[in-house]
């Protein structure tokens, strides 16, 4: 029985610099990273892919501000969609081409894919997570006071909209992943952490305005799935203590504990490394198996143990 892999992307897998963000610069980018992943369906592994999606919901919103004079607003939990269908049809496109020249036949679907979140969650009484594009004090009080947004400064570069970002807690369409892996189907779902949903005192899904961390929905699919592997997908080969300082210690395994032990003590940046460690140590002790961090063309020499960062 073949082993089952979940990958989750990161923005860099699409976005590889602010010079290359239109659509066929994002597919480039899409079929390089597929190209790298084909090297786990040659070794006959089952495998889900989950993707980032931050300067795509971006640019959905300032494409609703600049029109907001003619058309309505988009919805963030739209936005979240629609941004599924687009990246996964990138990741589909991409991944089929690989595989048809290289006369491997796999099917690849992509899922539109709700993620629930709890209503009551202490995330939604702190918004901190920015979203959109920068705005003056002026225009972000006057976003306020209209649309009831709230508004957070951003690292002295102007003011931006502040969503929740709510733990992810259950994973709505995960039986139909599952009959989609039985069917040996390459599934790319939970794109951008899931559209963010909430049940209502009647059991429905209501969308709501926020955004999940993506490293944190991945980990939750993995574990929900059983999943023998998941690796996240970033910018960097290898996971580093004292990152980007001349005292730099690159990591080739972490023990569950000392993953803790640096989270504790602030070794992992918020917006960044840390989440992804967070999702590794939770799958980790969920499963039993290994997690690895490492960046896209070094996906598997990391599985031989030759680079990345192990977390077992």
């Amino acid at each position: 029985m073949a082993q089952l892999v979940v990958v989750a992307l990161g923005g860099n897998s699409l976005i590889k610099d602010a010079k290359h963000i239109t659509v066929p610069d994002q597919y480039a980018a899409c079929v390089e990273t597929c190209r790298h992943l084909v090297g786990l369906l040659e070794r006959d592994y089952d495998l889900v892919i989950t993707h980032g999606n931050g300067p795509q919901v971006g640019f959905i919103l300032r494409r609703s501000d600049l029109s907001q004079h003619e058309l309505h607003p988009v919805p963030l939990d739209s936005c979240v969609a629609d941004t599924q269908g687009a990246i996964g049809y990138n990741i589909q496109m991409a991944l089929h081409n690989e595989l048809r020249r290289l006369g491997i036949k796999r099917t690849v679907v992509s899922l539109v894919t709700q993620t629930v979140v709890r209503a009551d969650d202490p995330a939604f009484q702190n918004p901190s997570k920015p979203i959109g594009s920068f705005m003056t004090a002026a225009v972000a009080l006057q976003r306020q006071r209209e649309s009831g947004w709230q508004v957070m400064e951003d690292a002295g570069r102007g003011y931006r909209r502040v969503v929740p970002s709510p733990e992810p807690y259950e994973i709505v369409e995960l039986a139909a992943i599952r009959c989609l892996l039985a069917g040996r189907v390459i599934t790319v779902a939970v794109g951008g952490g899931g559209i963010p949903v909430i049940r209502d005192e009647n059991g429905d899904l209501k969308g709501v305005e926020a955004v999940i961390d993506k490293d944190l929905a991945s980990s939750l699919l993995a574990r929900n799935l059983g999943a023998d592997l998941f690796i996240i997908s970033t910018a960097v080969p290898k996971v580093c203590l004292n990152y980007g300082k001349p005292n730099e210690i690159p990591l080739d395994r972490m023990t569950v504990q000392a993953a803790e032990q640096y989270m504790v003590h602030g070794h992992f940046a918020r917006g960044s490394m840390l989440p992804k460690i967070k999702a590794c140590v939770e799958f980790v002790r969920a499963t039993g198996n290994r997690a690895i961090v490492t960046s896209p063309e070094n996906i598997i020499a990391a599985l031989e143990g030759k680079s990345g960062t192990t977390i077992a």
